[in-house]
């Protein structure tokens, strides 16, 4: 008497037969539907909290800003190579 198998011993490539998993339909997201409706991709991410365009930059400081000497070494180390590159080697 010949056995028979519950579950197809050998299935085709790409075919994994009663066993496959359903995989589930999502909803399109907000993005999609203003892609399809717009024709445009919406940004990736959260917006802007401030709209950066409205702002204004003021300068309200007294004239000469004291800096001591251990923060001017601190700006050399880290951006030497930067302050080299734009205004030239320090004599």
């Amino acid at each position: 008497m010949e056995q028979e198998w519950a579950v197809p011993t050998r299935a085709p490539l790409g075919d994994s037969g009663a066993m496959a998993r359903q995989r589930k339909i999502h909803p399109p997201t907000v993005a999609d539907e203003l892609e399809a409706l717009l024709g445009l991709r919406w940004p990736m991410g959260r917006p802007p909290k401030y709209d950066l365009a409205t702002w204004t930059v003021t300068d309200d400081w007294p004239g000469p800003v004291p800096v001591t000497v251990a923060e001017v070494e601190v700006f050399e180390r880290y951006f030497g190579g930067l302050f080299n590159e734009l205004f030239g080697p320090a004599d």
